[in-house]
């Protein structure tokens, strides 16, 4: 990485990092013992650290920089609308202009069910939201015994109580005794890890059979809805063959229950439409969403409603009671409108498309032919490498699963590119507006960095020499 002249305490900043900050998803003393790392600038698809190396984002932030980091455009309409109204609820009867032009922007870019949208601050909150209204709407209808919720393991939802239960990671619902009753999980679509010896399209389908037998198993008439990511972005972009959407979309058009298409990482262009829904042709009735809702500038979430929801929730009357402090906040709305205004202007969804999607895929799925690599996939603008132990054999895995994920997700950053590790898999999802010079950089990068993995294990003895 390139050095420049360090600015920034970064041994001060660590330790009081380490002495009162509280990281999510981390193990504290393995990382108080080791140093955070501390970002200081952003511009682009680039990161810049206290000690002053450069770093290309290869995750957007955390799936969510979708217009890359540093949009002038963003940080002066936020600091306009604070300037005019910082705060105020939507309880009370009460609204504001910059939610009111939100929700009508919303109604105009999803798919054509969708005209209202629940605003708060988070995926997670937003499907707590889902969670709620799923419940809410059935009682409404006159069905109070529909209360189940089916997921998927491995997919994930937020980690709040709801999210965590409603997802199907295992090392989250052992953390107290989770999930909430009323909830059950099937199969992933995971061609790669669980298809066995079945063709990816015998898997596809056989696995969403699953969703027919669980429907059966528990009764239609208590079952509520049915949860999924259209790729499954967490859980290590599990990206579903051809034949698992068409299979689950006839089973839940032939039953009376509700579809939530969770969006928080593939909404907002990530798959070259502006929501995965559409790239897959599924028909969801509700959409959780957030992060590239805004790109990241500021905390913002929500779920668009179907007009079937609405209708069952508002039609028949009643308050539905649920709400956050800083549901539709008016400075989050208007990053929000300004961060769509530059996706539309820019063509950002076209051009993942018909352009930068295209042109990445073709260099990604070549590291491929890396002998570290078992699998390389990528959809849209997001993608994993599978590292294996014996490449062409997909029933060996390495032993301590994660490890050599951590190690090549630490050589990486060390070699100035942040991949996302999830179990033995790389994953990316860089900024929509990364270039073709610096989507070279990123595979070069990526590859130099399975070079480096690839001789470290050597010399472990994890690998062949």
């Amino acid at each position: 990485m390139n050095g420049a002249s360090n600015r920034y305490p970064t041994a001060e900043l660590r330790a009081l990092d380490a002495a009162h900050h509280f990281h999510p998803f981390t193990d504290t003393l393995q990382l108080n013992a080791e140093g955070s790392r501390v970002i200081t600038n952003a511009k682009g698809v680039w990161l810049t650290d206290s000690e002053g190396n450069r770093i290309l984002d290869g995750m957007a932030g955390l799936w969510c920089a979708q217009i890359g980091h540093g949009r002038d455009e963003v940080a002066e309409a936020v600091y306009k609308q604070m300037l005019e109204l910082p705060y105020y609820n939507t309880f009370f009867k009460t609204t504001h202009p910059p939610v009111i032009a939100l929700s009508e922007k919303l109604a105009e870019i999803s798919p054509p069910q969708f005209n209202r949208t629940f605003f708060c601050s988070s995926g997670s909150e937003a499907n707590d939201t889902v969670f709620r209204m799923v419940r809410f709407y059935w009682d409404q209808m006159g069905k109070p015994e529909k209360k189940v919720i089916i997921g998927r393991w491995n997919g994930y939802h937020g980690s709040t109580l709801a999210g965590t239960s409603l997802g199907g990671m295992k090392a989250m619902h052992e953390q107290g005794d989770l999930p909430v009753p009323g909830v059950r999980h099937i199969d992933q679509p995971y061609w790669f890890g669980e298809g066995g010896d079945m063709s990816p399209e015998d898997f596809g389908i056989a696995v969403a059979r699953q969703l027919e037998r669980a429907i059966d198993e528990i009764g239609e008439d208590k079952v509520a809805a049915f949860i999924a990511e259209p790729i499954q972005g967490a859980g290590g972009v599990i990206i579903p063959p051809s034949t698992y959407w068409p299979e689950i979309s006839r089973i839940l058009k032939e039953r009376d229950i509700l579809f939530v298409a969770d969006e928080v990482i593939c909404g907002f262009g990530r798959l070259g439409t502006w929501f995965g829904s559409e790239y897959f042709g599924i028909e969801p009735d509700l959409m959780p969403i957030a992060k590239g809702l805004t790109s990241g500038y500021l905390p913002m979430g929500g779920v668009l409603v179907s007009d079937k929801v609405a209708e069952g929730v508002i039609g028949k009357g009643g308050e539905f009671y649920h709400g956050y402090t800083y549901s539709g906040h008016p400075a989050c709305a208007a990053a929000a409108l300004v961060n769509l205004e530059i996706i539309q202007r820019e063509k950002l969804v076209e051009r993942v498309a018909n352009d930068i999607g295209p042109y990445l895929q073709a260099r990604w799925r070549a590291l491929g032919d890396h002998p570290l690599v078992g699998e390389a996939r990528m959809t849209g603008l997001v993608g994993a490498l599978e590292l294996v132990p014996e490449k062409g054999n997909r029933k060996k895995a390495f032993a301590d699963t994660g490890t050599v994920g951590t190690l090549c997700r630490d050589i990486s950053f060390g070699n100035g590119l942040i991949m996302r590790a999830v179990r033995d898999s790389m994953i990316i999802s860089p900024p929509l507006v990364i270039s073709h010079d610096e989507a070279d950089q990123l595979v070069a990068l990526a590859r130099k960095t399975l070079d480096d993995t690839w001789a470290e294990l050597k010399r472990q003895g994890k690998v062949a020499a």
